[in-house]
Parts: structure tokens; sequence; C-alpha cells
């Protein structure tokens, strides 16, 4: 598969294999360890800071008709039924400009001495770089966080964002000094045709966004998070038209169990959700998931599914902000990050927002 050009020379691109004294260690010693009243269990993971970025460009999906190999009939689906009109796309564009702003609005709400311990790059297409630039240490360079140990997440697909902040959070609590953060960052860029189409389900846009973490902060609070994998899937593009028509068949009943999974273990009813917040597939899966869930249709945010399209790990905070951004998070209102990965990975996490962790 080809891969997003960073336009850096090879002498710019940190390698993947670094001697033992250039990898920040994970081997604290006791006294910069955290020391709590509580198990570590106990502390909560929360969302201090969450941005977004879409590139400028815009076009409608009548223009990617001849590099998809899409007829007018097949676009008229993709409009008509899927809901799609817009997206961003620019194959210009560097991998690291796409990152970069993102990343930096959300380290901007990282409190003076504090320290990133951990950033995790959630991607999606397997390979994003040619195999000799590590992404996640690249970004970690360009963002000057020297001593963070950066590593990348993909096999959770779409979800792949969600896992990353239960990971880091996991790994704050496990080894992470007492006040220490964390960065989530995703983004890709729907660099081939290959990427760009998912067959009779979506076209690929490019958009990045990151997440700030830390445990028992002032930001949104994270209270559950459920996945299940369906490994019969795992071959998407070798699937049987059978295996296609039971996937499809399945589909909103398994987002609908998962998504009760995490309700559950937050200790909630879905009425007492302000707002599910989605990833941006199609309008025709959620209308699906919408029946199965029982709910009224305005619970489930889909106005950006023809602004923006799908955006690989990235929709479900392109989503936030943007609900963010136009006043409609309520202070202590919960809402459901959902999302679903190829292969194929359901994924939830239901939040509890708090506005006093804005800037």
């Amino acid at each position: 598969m080809g891969h997003p050009t960073t336009d850096r020379s090879a002498s710019d691109r940190p390698v993947a294999d670094r001697s033992a004294s250039d990898r920040p260690t994970t081997d604290r010693s006791a006294s910069d360890r955290p020391v709590a009243d509580r198990s570590a269990s106990d502390r909560r993971i929360t969302l201090e800071r969450i941005e977004s970025y879409l590139p400028e460009r815009s076009v409608r999906i009548e223009e990617l008709g001849e590099r998809l190999g899409l007829r007018r009939a097949e676009l008229g689906v993709f409009r008509k039924f899927y809901g799609l009109d817009t997206l961003r796309f620019d194959p210009e564009l560097p991998l690291l400009d796409l990152l970069r702003p993102a990343a930096r609005g959300a380290l901007a709400a990282l409190p003076e001495g504090g320290r990133v311990d951990y950033l995790a790059y959630a991607h999606v297409t397997q390979a994003v770089a040619p195999a000799d630039v590590d992404i996640a240490q690249v970004v970690s360079d360009d963002l000057g966080l020297a001593g963070t140990e950066a590593f990348g997440l993909s096999h959770q697909a779409c979800v792949s964002s969600l896992g990353a902040i239960e990971v880091l959070g996991e790994l704050l609590r496990a080894e992470g000094a007492e006040g220490a953060y964390a960065l989530m960052v995703t983004g890709e860029q729907a660099y081939s045709p290959m990427v760009q189409l998912v067959p009779n389900t979506s076209i690929m846009a490019d958009a990045a966004a990151s997440c700030l973490i830390t445990l028992d902060g002032d930001g949104d609070v994270v209270r559950s998070f459920a996945t299940r994998t369906l490994g019969e899937y795992a071959q998407w593009l070798e699937l049987t038209a059978e295996q296609n028509t039971e996937f499809g068949e399945q589909y909103g009943k398994r987002i609908s169990e998962v998504i009760h999974q995490a309700l559950t273990e937050a200790g909630l009813t879905l009425d007492d959700v302000d707002l599910v917040i989605p990833h941006n597939v199609n309008k025709l899966a959620w209308r699906q998931t919408i029946k199965e869930l029982e709910v009224a249709p305005e619970k489930v945010f889909l106005e950006n599914v023809p602004r923006y399209s799908h955006t690989f790990a990235s929709d479900v905070f392109v989503n936030y902000t943007t609900l963010r951004d136009a006043g409609r998070l309520v202070d202590g209102a919960h809402y459901l990050l959902v999302s679903v990965g190829l292969g194929a990975t359901f994924g939830a996490m239901v939040i509890t927002h708090r506005a006093g962790g804005e800037k």
C-alpha cells in the first residue's frame, strides 16, 4: 500500500529502532510513583482537553468518482441513501501537518510543570508511513515531548482511538507519576483509492484529533468503555456476499449490545444519556441502529455525516468538538462515544462532561 509523505529528508526522520539510551524508560523508582489512599483502579480517567483538525480543502463526493471508480448511479447511492455530500481531502498535505494542530491544541491544556509520560498514535490503516519511520515518535519529537514514551495502536481499526484512551489510562494508573499526563493522537489520510473507499459503506476523509488525558483531573470523566470483536469478519475485503449480508443484518444489534454494556458498567441507562456521539460511517447504518436502540433520531448526532464523511478513528472527536464549540454540551450531562471498526470491532465509551475542564 502507498503512504502519505511528510516531506522530510531521510536525515530528518527518526528511525523506529532506537538505541536503549534513547528510549524513555518506564522503570521508575518507588519515589516517583504515585501514592494514593485508594486503589489505582478507582482513579478515574479524565479527558482534560479534546481538539480536532480538518484540512481546509473540501470536495463533493462526485469529484472523487473517477479516482474511486464509482459510476454516477453508485455515487447517487452514497448521496441519497448513505447521506454523504462533502468531505475534507487534501492529498498534498503532509501527515505531520495534519496531526500537529489538534495535538498542539490539546497540549495547550497541560499545566505549567506538567509532564506527558505517554503518547499513543491511534490509527486504522496498518501502513501510514515507510517502515523506518515511527510516526508516534515523529509526533512526540515535533511537539517537544522529551522523555515521553511514544507508541502506535491500530488493531481495533476505527475504535483504536477510544481503545487508546483506555490503554493510556491504565498505563497512568500502573506506573505514571503523580499528576502525569498522556496524549492520544489520531488522524490519517485517504491516500489511495483502496483506503478511501469502503465498498457499499462509506468514503473516507482526512481529519485528526487529540485528547490530553490524566487521572482525577478537571476534564470529562470516562465512566466506562466496552468493546466486542467479531473475528469471523476479520478479512473484510475477502468476505463472501453471504457474510456481508450477515454482517449488515447484525450491525445495529451488535452496536446496541455494546452500548448497553457500556451503560451498565457506568451505572446508567440510555435515558440518562444526553446525546450519542457516533462515528460518521453513513446515515443508513445509524438509522438501523437507532431503530434497534428504540431512541428518538435526534438523540444521535448525525449532522456531520454529510459535512465530513467518515474520518477513520477521528470521527467521534470531530463530532465532540463540533458540539462543544457550538455550546451544545451540557455541564454534568452524560454522552456516549460510539464507533465501529472493520474487522470487526464495536466500541462504546460513556463520559460525563465537565465544563470546568474547558479552556
